[in-house]
């Protein structure tokens, strides 16, 4: 993942009422903490913040450049507005080139199951440690041809050079199954359906 630089502001107001003026100025609330110093409260450009999100994910590195210095951060957590789906407030964590950091990445699926089969995906993403300036974006895992019993477990998938499975590795990423025929339905239907009682004796 490449790193991104990024204009920054100090905010010295803090509060709803202040988180809405920012807003207004077309910047997003910012919090940068980690490494034991004080959390920094900053202001991020709104557009330029989502294009970074939209096109390098929410792990994201940025060079934060505030205060004639600049500061490596890790994007954690991005707050959106339910319903207006603008973003409300960034979380940042302070990190130093070479360590590593723990992070959420995304598994997409390529490829079709064979016909007659039924996919069930039970993780998105997996939990790894890496260096921070090299977190990839995505984890593909290919289900092309996949038949009836094919699984695919945490410690299977394949990770690059430096990075370490945080997800427990027997964790069940997904699985391939029959797919259930009507007549199956129809029969396990039939089997749930309880039988009309009998009617009471006088």
């Amino acid at each position: 993942m490449s790193e991104v630089r990024l204009a920054a502001e100090a905010r010295t107001e803090f509060g709803k009422g202040a988180a809405r003026r920012t807003r207004r100025a077309g910047k997003i609330p910012a919090v940068l903490y980690g490494h034991g110093s004080d959390p920094k409260h900053l202001a991020l450009p709104a557009l330029e913040f989502a294009r970074v999100v939209r096109e390098h994910g929410q792990n994201a590195v940025l060079t934060l450049e505030f205060d004639a210095s600049s500061e490596l951060a890790l994007t954690k957590t991005v707050t959106t507005h339910p319903i207006k789906n603008y973003i409300e407030h960034v979380d940042l964590l302070l990190v130093v080139r070479g360590e590593k950091v723990a992070v959420e990445v995304p598994i997409v699926l390529t490829g079709e199951t064979s016909p007659g089969t039924l996919l069930t995906q039970d993780l998105t993403t997996i939990e790894v440690s890496v260096e921070a300036l090299h977190i990839p974006e995505q984890f593909e895992v290919s289900i092309e041809g996949a038949e009836a019993g094919f699984q695919v477990f945490a410690k299977d998938v394949e990770l690059p050079s430096g990075a370490e499975l945080v997800t427990d590795p027997e964790a069940m990423v997904l699985a391939v199954n029959e797919a259930q025929s009507a007549t199956d339905a129809d029969e396990d239907a039939e089997a749930e359906t309880p039988a009309p009682a009998e009617p009471a004796e006088d």
